[in-house]
Formats: structure tokens, sequence, C-alpha cells
């Protein structure tokens, strides 16, 4: 995919600076959105490299991750969702690449994990990342489990931000529309008080809203049931975002269903919602260089 300089105008970056930063989007093991992840930040002026998990597994160093500034963690069926959505994933990076992932947080990079990637990234324990010690992953402290209207839903959802969210991912962002498709993106905690944390936190940053555009779990609105409308979490610093909707599946303006009523109505952009969301992550990472 070819840099796009109009677009890196629109989301207000500097294509010297994006050129610099560089962004790796993990593949293998049933991960099938890396083209599009890819494209997403390839557009802004990113340097992308595409590499299979086994490829960085091989590799002795533990400093392995040292030369990106952007994880990826994309959306897909790893290990064909075997067990739970991104639970053998997750395993096998926390006890393969769990010393190459802390130091990377440690150091202060960025990441993002998308669908499948987000699942795997709470698996992990990356996210929320609480009482996390210094040189390891923090231990699994929620989950993403089958939603309550049981099976796939395939289709595209409301969100609105929170403003007073770290989230670097999100600076900006009030409404946004995505598409989502997944079985398993219920939002549960494993102790009583970690909602509280995280709402007290403000670590919930993107909220399925109703037609009103208040948070709830209703469905169609709320395609998984997860309480309070919560469709994203990030880490304390807002450097490490997942969110179950897929913002790499909207690109253009012409991905959106209603992309010709929008047109008529006014709206004059020929970007999608979702490549906000990657434009926030570039320019975090180019102010943390």
């Amino acid at each position: 995919m070819d840099f796009d300089p109009q677009l890196c105008e629109a989301m207000r970056l500097d294509p010297r600076h994006a050129a610099n930063v560089r962004v790796l989007v993990m593949t293998g093991y049933g991960l099938n959105c890396e083209d599009e992840t890819a494209a997403g930040f390839q557009r802004l002026g990113c340097a992308v490299d595409r590499v299979h998990v086994g490829d960085l597994i091989a590799e002795s160093s533990a400093d392995r991750l040292s030369r990106w500034d952007v994880l990826a963690f994309i959306g897909g069926f790893s290990f064909g969702d075997h067990v739970a959505s991104g639970r053998v994933y997750a395993n096998r990076l926390r006890y393969r690449l769990g010393e190459g992932l802390a130091r990377f947080v440690d150091r202060g990079g960025l990441a993002v994990g998308m669908c499948n990637g987000f699942q795997t990234m709470v698996k992990l324990g990356i996210l929320p990342g609480f009482d996390r010690p210094q040189g390891e992953l923090a231990p699994q402290q929620a989950s993403l489990v089958s939603n309550e209207r049981l099976g796939y839903y395939d289709g595209w959802v409301t969100m609105r931000a929170d403003a007073q969210s770290p989230c670097v991912w999100t600076r900006g962002v009030d409404r946004i529309e995505l598409p989502s498709r997944h079985g398993e993106g219920k939002l549960v905690y494993g102790s009583s008080g970690l909602r509280e944390r995280l709402d007290g936190a403000h670590q919930i940053p993107l909220r399925y809203v109703d037609g009103d555009g208040d948070p709830t779990r209703e469905w169609p609105h709320n395609p998984n049931g997860s309480e309070g409308g919560a469709g994203a979490l990030c880490d304390a610093s807002g450097r490490l975002f997942g969110l179950m909707p897929h913002p790499e599946a909207f690109l253009y303006a012409e991905n959106h269903p209603r992309w010709r009523a929008r047109r008529d109505a006014g709206d004059e952009r020929t970007w999608g919602e979702g490549v906000a969301l990657l434009a926030n992550g570039v320019r975090a990472a180019i102010e943390a260089r």
C-alpha cells in the first residue's frame, strides 16, 4: 500500500516524522488481518514489517522487539480459537516471547490489538496491566468470553470515547463507527473491584452506545453484552490499547455501508474513521521519539 500524503495532511501528521515510525505486524497461526493493518499504517507513511511470530521466537536476543516503535496484534482466529479466543496464542507469546514483550513495554513502546489481538493482549496481561512487575508481564486480570447472545455477530457499531482516558489512541475522538465481527467479546473481570478500578482510572476508552449516545449492553448496539458498554481497554500509560471492533477494516469512506448517504449529507471525507485511531498511535510514537 502506497503512502497517502493527503491522508497524512488530514490527520495532521508530518510525513517526515511518520517515516521514522516502525511498526511490527505480527502474523501467523491463523491470524488473517495483516494486509489491512499494514495498509493502514503504510498509508500514514510508517515503515511496516510483517513478521511471522515463529520467526520472532526463533531469534535468541531478548531485545528482539527493540527495533520497532509500535506492535500490532492483529485480528483473525489464532490457533483456530481452540480452548478460547486468543488463549493458546497468548500462552505461546508469554512463554516464548514474554521477556521481549516486557522489555518493549518497559522502554515505552506502543501497542494496539484488534479483536483477536485484543483478546490476546488481555489474556497476556498486557491489558489492563495493573501491578506489573518490572521486567515481567502482568498476570491475566480480565478476559473476553462468549457473547451473551450466543454466536458470531458481524455488523457495524457506534462507540463513544472517554475524553478523560489516558489512551493516546483515542485522543480527539468523540463518536466513531466501526465494523465489528466476533463471537467472544464480552469483557469480564477477574476480581470484584477491577471494573471500579478501570472506571476510576478511565481505562475503558471506548464504549458501545445506543441511538441516544448512551453506553449500553443491549444487542445489537452492543454485540456482546459487556457491562457498561465496555468495548476497549488501555493500560495506565495509555500507550497500550485494545478494542473488539476493527479500525483497520475502515480505512476508506467507501468501506462504510452507508457511504453514499454520508456523502450526500455533506461528509466529504475520503478516509475511514478507523484511520484516526491508527494516526493517533503514530503521533504518540513520534512524540515518544
